[in-house]
């Protein structure tokens, strides 16, 4: 399969930039798509909507809008692999650690970040580096005492009751 490449003429700059030769819009549309870089299949797919096809392209290569830049023949496409060998079901237990692990992390990281703002950011990190539920489990003393100080004790036994259900599992 051939792979053509087209890039805008001096000309093709002039009218994209000035309006200059008054070409028709649809033209004008796959001219502002040229660009040296896009196959020729690429940019008629891009403008397959408009109704354009090879012969647009052609008309604006007579015209002297674009160039062919690149011409080139492609290798054909290769033969899909096999399938692999479908994977046993992973284990529920791991999928609900799993779970757990991104529902807690996303509490955190929502609830630090909207009570305790910049005043939250070491204990943000911490989150970040944690790598299990046992070690954001251990961040709840330091979670409770900078809500406590940003919003006061009522918020941040709300939000101590809803990160105590997500721990729980």
């Amino acid at each position: 399969m051939k792979t053509s490449i087209y890039d805008k003429t001096t000309k093709g700059r002039e009218e994209i930039a000035t309006r200059k030769y008054q070409l028709a819009s649809r033209l004008r549309t796959l001219l502002v798509l040229v660009d040296g870089h896009r196959s020729e299949e690429e940019l008629l797919r891009n403008v397959a909507g408009l109704g354009l096809n090879h012969s647009a392209l052609q008309e604006l290569l007579a015209q002297d809008y674009i160039v062919l830049a690149t011409s080139y023949a492609s290798l054909p496409e290769p033969d899909p692999l096999p399938l692999p060998l479908p994977l046993p079901p992973p284990s529920t237990i791991a999928l609900d650690q799993v779970q757990q692990f991104q529902s807690v992390y996303n509490f955190y990281n929502k609830t630090i970040k909207s009570t305790m703002g910049l005043r939250g950011f070491t204990l943000q990190l911490k989150v970040e580096k944690a790598g299990s539920v046992d070690e954001l489990r251990l961040l709840r003393a330091p979670y409770l005492e900078g809500v406590t100080k940003a919003k006061g004790r009522d918020t941040a036994a709300l939000l101590v009751q809803q990160l105590d259900q997500l721990l729980a599992g």
